[in-house]
């Protein structure tokens, strides 16, 4: 197959998606920063080093910008949750991991977690991240028997209703234990969807492997 051709206005297209990834990626650095959202428009395209004419090219305004931002970064996390689950055979524990990982960005990316909380379903119910991973989760630990569940749907909005009231208390106060807090959600949801409370503890209790970050 021939390669494509390597025209001025591929050429074009390539500069425009380096300068979006380059936009992007300035904004998920400052939303792990203090500063957070709070950043300028002007902070973020010197730290893409891209000029400040080029940011409306791309965005309507800092909002859209941080949407896309904290989209990258759950679809990232996502990513890494799937890697650090491979290999578990039980569903449940697959779903509880997802729960217990999630909630601990509050630690990892704690202005992310913070804008999740402050806006709300938006960032969990969606197509790409972490909802249709959660989904999948739900799924499997039904299909085999694991979770009694009439409605995924339902069940995905409990799971993202829980996670955003579990954030919003953790973000609130610095000085809760969001591991325990963590671990004591997956439990809910475990007996929620149909395990008894013993078998719950033991399933969101279990080792939890650490995401390992991918190499840029």
């Amino acid at each position: 197959m021939d390669a494509t051709p390597d025209t001025p206005a591929n050429r074009l297209d390539r500069r425009k998606a380096r300068t979006r990834a380059a936009l992007i990626d300035a904004a998920c650095r400052i939303l792990e920063s203090p500063r957070g959202t709070d950043a300028s428009i002007s902070e973020i395209t010197e730290l893409a080093d891209v000029g400040l004419g080029s940011f409306y090219n791309h965005f309507a305004g800092k909002a859209e910008l941080f949407d896309a931002a904290i989209a990258t970064t759950l679809d990232t996390y996502g990513r890494l949750f799937d890697s650090a689950t491979e290999g578990l055979t039980d569903p449940a524990e697959v779903f509880a991991a997802g729960v217990r990982m999630t909630l601990r960005l509050n630690r990892s990316h704690a202005q992310v977690a913070r804008t999740m909380a402050g806006v709300g379903m938006s960032y969990l119910d969606r197509d790409d991240g972490l909802a249709p991973r959660a989904l999948r989760d739900l799924d499997a630990a039904r299909a085999c028997g694991r979770f009694d569940i009439d409605d995924l749907s339902a069940a995905l909005a409990c799971t993202a209703g829980s996670l955003l009231g579990c954030l919003h208390l953790v973000t609130r106060d610095p000085d809760l234990d969001t591991d325990r807090i963590a671990d004591e959600l997956a439990a809910n949801l475990l007996r929620m969807f149909g395990l008894s409370k013993a078998d719950a503890q033991e399933v969101a209790h279990r080792p939890l492997r650490t995401p390992t970050p991918e190499r840029s």
